[in-house]
């Protein structure tokens, strides 16, 4: 396809919600327009994300003494072990101070190693030690019994449905930066 030709489906896909939409994100309460709870999206990923994030990271403080920032740092750590915090960052959405304080915290449990950069002795590698590894496969097991929890009752097309469009938001919400 030539790049300077525009996608039908994409300029069709663009336009889909804001304008039809079925459900509207506000209600007139006396007069004035307010924010309806029940669906304005921006709401109820927040509430959902807070209180997932609340539930586990008790849970993960409780058992292992690692907070919900330290488990996203293990988490991404073994998804791609010998990367850069700024890296981290970027892919898990975390500013540099919660990513630097993350990994002095996991550095000090002995959960993570890491290696100067020649290039940038201010820089550093960073992965999971064998300990840590092995805390990331049993904390795993835990997060994954609590996404099982969290998708109890959607219909599997729905949950697919979700995911595509949570993945449209993603990118929409990289582009409103």
């Amino acid at each position: 396809m030539d790049t300077n030709e525009s996608d039908p489906r994409a300029e069709a896909r663009a336009d889909l919600c804001p304008d039809g939409r079925i459900s509207r994100s506000t209600q007139d309460r006396d007069g004035h327009l307010v924010v309806d709870l029940e669906n304005y999206v921006p709401h109820l990923l927040s509430a959902v994300n807070n209180t997932l994030s609340r539930g586990a990271s008790q849970e993960y403080l409780d058992r292992f003494d690692i907070g919900i920032v330290e488990w996203r740092v293990m988490s991404m750590l073994a998804i791609e072990p010998r990367i850069q915090a700024t890296q981290i960052c970027e892919i898990i959405k975390i500013d540099k101070g919660a990513a630097s304080r993350a990994l002095s915290r996991l550095d000090e449990k002995g959960l993570v190693e890491h290696e100067v950069l020649a290039s940038d002795p201010r820089k550093r590698i960073w992965w999971l030690s064998k300990s840590g590894l092995e805390l990331h496969e049993t904390i795993l097991q835990l997060a994954l019994g609590r996404e099982r929890r969290l998708i109890t009752g959607i219909d599997p097309r729905d949950l697919e449905a979700f995911l595509r469009a949570i993945r449209i938001m993603t990118r929409n919400v990289e582009a409103m930066r």
